[in-house]
């Protein structure tokens, strides 16, 4: 019966009429849905063999497969393992085979040695990119091998805290066509190493250098580097004032420059790495010294500046007001966290750059109605506005942003005073992709209602603890908005089984946050597993209500679920142990589950085979045997002990103690 699904009486195949290049055509306009190649593939043997040879990239679940899926699709050339924890050196003598590689992910994998990186680099000699990030047990003998690969541009080794000076010396001499390299957190790593870097590899564009102990005597050989391009110093702290002063030299190719968190680094130190600099787009001075007049005297010469971040710094009315006088005209400021803005400073800055596309102003908690006036007013062009907890903002402002910034993507507007007034003027703004509303007490259904009927383009909504939201206007954000993949409902103790079944209907939806929705039910849990099957990320809990029956669905449907949170949810062992089904599961949460026994969990430990996170009570860590552990962590598993106890609360309601549950 399959056969004649397919093929007429005579057995000839009607796919067989279409060229391979015409079946090359239609898989290159698959990439968007994962599920669209997997229901290729199995049409007809032609459209199996030429799928194998199309696809360059893989994302593997484990490491045990690798063989076969190696043997699948020869073709290969980006291979990313961020999924599999355990890679030893015998899994990358399998892949060593693959000699079309050019690019291999091993960022959240151990196991391996530099004997495995050494047979990898040898046999895969089109190897172009290596991220080696996290490997903290790899030492200079892994460098050594790594400097094997001649053809290396791009190699990132963040928080590879084991390898010196001499590990990275080799990389210089071996990799002389590196093009990128991080040494983030590489404490190993001192001036003598980036110094031999900066002078072997000359076609280095990108350094990233944060929290790595040098000082200024590597910097000339790094600002002489003809084609660098981004230079990240964050966390540098023996780079100061003095030891800048005395380079009197800048790097004419540099576009973006990161010093944050340099703590000894003033605007005059600054000046001196950005003298004659004809190319700086991107300036990150987060959490430096004070932005004060002479601050933004000395770098107003940067001519081509479009982007400055200063996320955390104390900010004067005096350098807002200079930086607004600067005759260039930025694209996008940052200014998260920063004391001292206020209306004066902030109004005078926006006036002058009209061009914004990106403004950050979370938690400037001194601004008024004046500053989201003079924003809405001047930069009409805006495509993102952050202003979580603006305090002083009053509902009314909320209002200007709708009726002025029509072309805004991103709104965070978490944790103020908008309303539903608010939320209709910014239904507005059409082409919002992502909306963060957490912490908005006063905004209901019937202004949520209008960003469902008229924000189709929505994929991110938080709504964490807006607690006057409940189904209806859910349902209309369900049923306006069809690509959404992200939704916040944490807390939003109205909603029930009724909202489930509306976001169902949302094909693309892969993150679910709904923890403590006590009216949720495992009926709505259901319709989310049978409806929501690219969904990844499922946190429901305090769900008190969902208990087996929606873990059975879930296994059945969501086979693409990789973390998932059950805490003080009604699951049982038999619940739990349904969830082995899912191969991709990596990442569990499992607290105060009264239907969990010690043998329920072991036997749905091991019947996860791709556990690579998992967070249980602290009580059962002496009830499960010693060698579980032993076995889960040889396979990649880490545990995460939580020691809080169940506590019941007591909520006064009409100046009665009544009994709640946990908080």
């Amino acid at each position: 019966m399959k056969q004649q699904k397919y093929s007429n009486e005579s057995g000839f195949n009607h796919f067989d009429l279409l060229s391979e290049e015409i079946i090359l055509s239609i898989l290159d306009c698959l990439n968007e849905n994962p599920f669209d190649k997997k229901m290729f593939s199995p049409v007809c043997k032609s459209f199996y063999a030429i799928e194998s040879r199309h696809r360059k990239s893989l994302k593997p679940l484990r490491s045990e497969h690798l063989t076969n899926i190696l043997s699948r699709y020869p073709n290969v050339t980006h291979l990313d393992l961020s999924l599999c924890p355990r890679i030893t050196d015998a899994s990358l003598s399998l892949i060593s085979r693959s000699k079309m590689l050019r690019s291999i992910d091993l960022s959240r994998s151990k196991f391996f040695t530099h004997v495995g990186l050494s047979n990898l680099v040898t046999n895969c000699s089109s190897l172009v990119e290596i991220d080696l990030s996290n490997a903290t047990e790899l030492r200079d003998s892994a460098a050594a091998a790594i400097a094997e690969a001649k053809n290396l541009e791009k190699l990132w080794l963040g928080r590879c805290k084991s390898i010196t000076d001499i590990g990275i010396g080799c990389i210089a001499v071996g990799c002389r066509k590196l093009r990128l390299i991080s040494l983030k957190w590489c404490l190993g790593v001192g001036d003598l190493g980036v110094g031999l870097l900066a002078v072997k590899c000359k076609e280095i564009r990108s350094l990233d250098l944060s929290y790595v102990p040098i000082t200024t005597k590597c910097l000339p050989s790094i600002l002489n580097l003809e084609h660098l391009e981004d230079l990240v110093l964050e966390g540098c702290l023996c780079i100061d004032d003095d030891s800048l002063a005395v380079l009197k030299q800048g790097c004419k190719s540099l576009e973006t420059l990161d010093m944050s968190n340099c703590l000894n680094v003033s605007h005059v130190g600054l000046s001196s790495l950005t003298t004659d600099n004809g190319h700086l787009r991107q300036l990150i001075f987060a959490y430096g010294s004070p932005i004060t007049l002479a601050f933004a005297e000395s770098l107003q010469k940067l001519s081509t500046l479009q982007s400055i971040k200063l996320d955390g710094c104390l900010v004067t009315c005096p350098g807002l007001k200079a930086i607004g006088n600067w005759c260039i005209s930025l694209r996008e400021i940052s200014l998260s966290k920063c004391l001292g803005v206020t209306d004066d400073g902030l109004s005078s800055l926006v006036t002058k750059h009209k061009d914004l596309r990106k403004l950050d102003i979370t938690c400037c908690r001194k601004i008024t109605h004046v500053s989201i006036a003079h924003i809405t007013n001047s930069c009409t062009c805006l495509m993102s506005l952050r202003m979580e907890s603006c305090s002083l903002v009053p509902k009314e402002a909320f209002v200007l942003i709708g009726q002025r910034c029509h072309f805004l993507e991103e709104l965070d507007l978490t944790d103020n005073e908008i309303d539903d007034e608010g939320l209709k003027s910014i239904s507005r703004c059409s082409k919002l992709s992502s909306l963060k509303l957490g912490i908005c007490l006063n905004i209901t259904d019937e202004g949520l209602t209008h960003i469902g009927m008229c924000c189709s383009k929505l994929a991110e909504l938080d709504l964490y603890r807006s607690a006057g939201i409940a189904d209806p206007s859910i349902l209309s954000i369900a049923h306006g908005c069809p690509d959404l993949e992200m939704i916040n409902i944490a807390y939003c103790k109205d909603i029930t089984d009724s909202s489930f079944i509306s976001l169902s209907k949302c094909s693309k939806l892969n993150t679910l946050e709904s923890r403590g929705c006590p009216l949720v039910t495992s009926l709505g849990l259901a319709a989310i597993a049978v409806g929501c099957k690219q969904l990844n990320k499922l946190d429901i809990k305090k769900c008190y209500n969902i208990n087996d029956t929606g873990m059975i669905p879930l296994a059945h449907f969501s086979q693409n679920l990789r973390q998932i949170n059950l805490s003080f949810t009604s699951v049982t062992d038999v619940g739990l142990l349904s969830l082995a089904s899912i191969s991709c599961l990596q990442n569990m949460t499992v607290l105060h589950l009264k239907g969990l026994t010690a043998q329920g969990l072991v036997a749905a430990l091991l019947a996860c085979g791709g556990l690579t996170k998992v967070k249980l009570q602290a009580s059962f860590k002496s009830l499960l045997p010693q060698p579980l552990f032993e076995h889960l962590e040889a396979r990649g598993c880490a545990f995460q002990w939580s020691e809080k106890i169940f506590q019941v609360r007591y909520v006064w309601k009409c100046g009665k103690k009544k009994k709640g549950k946990e908080s």
